[in-house]
């Protein structure tokens, strides 16, 4: 907690610098003499600390995959000679997706066809020999009950009748051993036209007209856009705390560039846990009917597992740790009042003008105990509900200052700062420099 808390509030001071140093500025005069002076007023923003439970929240990154989805590889080698669809087509189970040559394969066919036709025919001509054989076979038995035969010639006839059964079992194996290579002609030619196992979209299209595939290559990938997955790794501590059913907050950024939420739930945990990194995966099925999120994306997912005792709440960044002796606390603003209106953005009643700043107002650093943790608030102990904590500019504070000019903000607004990701802040501390009223005096 310590390292994000710091971390927090060095990136999130970044974001106000440009308007300190602006803000820091006075009338003519005034502002040249305290720019001399070792005792500059700093300028910092505060939110009122408050009383409640903490939501407790542990923040997964999440990937994100089809409900159903499928790579297709032939199964058969060939030359790609005919791709039916493009990337983002929608296709319906059995609906043809790629076309190999089929020229090697129709002669093939043709040559098991002829084979079989041979094979046939030489059961029948074993069959006729058989035949013959037979009825000899019984002409010369009756003459051996009369006595009008010899043994040898008895003998003789039961060789040949022998010989002629074993032909025609030859010639009906290889009946079917022809036949069978027929059928495997015809369902090798049958796996040249590549077809959907499965409804849905098509996408990474690897086919190409003219390319030799194998049963290795892959051609295209299919999913279920409307039902997806997002796959979080769970660590074996985790799972005291991740339960199937609680709530999956999934965020992401909708067209217009904000940034939202889709409330879902876990679907599923495996039990089995990794002999090596002993981690498992839980799975959380959305619906993605705005079709906001897309198949190998990289998603935040905070879960939801309960909610901490009651204690005074105060955002992430405001807590601040001494590098040097180790102690952890918050700045308080003493002096100011509960009739301050903070505001949820940098602006203050609608207007282009940033919010007002206090008189300068004494300010101290209080040691706390964090008594429960979440991923944008810390329940602790040392303060009261109602007390003005600085969230922003707490290292000018850290010199020794005793007063600063306080910007009052809602949690709202703290939650969105917390929240920005570090482009954003650069973003954020450009549009700062550029407003016009960074170049006034307050």
């Amino acid at each position: 907690m310590k390292n994000f808390s710091k971390l927090n509030n060095t990136i999130i001071v970044a974001v106000l610098m440009v308007g300190i140093t602006a803000c820091s500025e006075d009338d003519g005069n005034n502002s040249n003499q305290q720019q001399n002076q070792s005792g500059v007023i700093p300028s910092v923003e505060a939110v009122q600390a408050r009383f409640g439970s903490l939501p407790l929240v542990e923040r997964f990154s999440g990937n994100v995959r089809s409900e159903n989805q499928v790579a297709l590889y032939p199964e058969i080698s060939g030359v790609v000679q005919k791709v039916f669809v493009q990337d983002g087509d929608y296709v319906d189970q059995g609906d043809p997706i790629v076309k190999l040559n089929t020229g090697i394969l129709e002669k093939q066919l043709q040559q098991a066809e002829a084979n079989f036709k041979i094979s046939n025919a030489q059961l029948k001509q074993a069959q006729a020999q058989f035949n013959e054989i037979r009825n000899e076979y019984r002409r010369v038995k009756q003459l051996e009950e009369k006595d009008l035969t010899s043994e040898a010639e008895v003998d003789q006839i039961e060789v040949q009748l022998l010989s002629a059964e074993a032909e025609v079992e030859l010639a009906e194996a290889q009946r079917d051993q022809s036949a069978s290579l027929v059928e495997q002609r015809r369902e090798e030619l049958s796996k040249a036209i590549i077809k959907a196992p499965i409804s849905g979209t098509v996408g990474q299209r690897n086919a190409q007209i003219g390319m030799q595939a194998n049963t290795n290559t892959q051609l295209f990938l299919i999913g279920d856009l409307s039902k997806l997955k997002v796959e979080i790794i769970l660590t074996e501590e985790m799972l005291n705390q991740i339960n199937v059913g609680q709530t999956a907050r999934i965020l992401i950024k909708n067209r217009n560039g904000q940034q939202i939420a889709l409330d879902a739930e876990i679907s599923r945990i495996s039990p089995f846990l990794n002999e090596v990194s002993r981690s498992t995966e839980a799975e959380i099925d959305v619906n993605n009917k705005d079709g906001l999120l897309r198949p190998g994306m990289f998603v935040p997912v905070d879960i939801l597992f309960g909610e901490s005792q009651q204690a005074t709440l105060i955002p992430v960044s405001a807590l601040y740790t001494n590098t040097q002796t180790g102690e952890s606390g918050v700045f308080l603003a003493r002096s100011l009042g509960s009739e301050i209106e903070p505001v949820s953005d940098s602006s203050a009643n609608g207007s282009d003008r940033p919010a007002a700043m206090s008189t300068p107002t004494p300010v101290e650093f209080v040691p706390i105990n964090v008594i429960a943790q979440g991923r944008m608030e810390l329940g602790v102990s040392g303060i009261e509900s109602g007390q003005w904590i600085v969230t922003i500019g707490q290292d000018m504070l850290a010199e020794g200052r005793e007063q600063a000019r306080v910007r009052s903000m809602s949690w709202d607004r703290i939650y969105e700062l917390q929240n920005l990701q570090r482009e954003d802040l650069l973003e954020q501390i450009m549009q700062e420099r550029d407003r016009p009223e960074n170049n006034m005096n307050l």
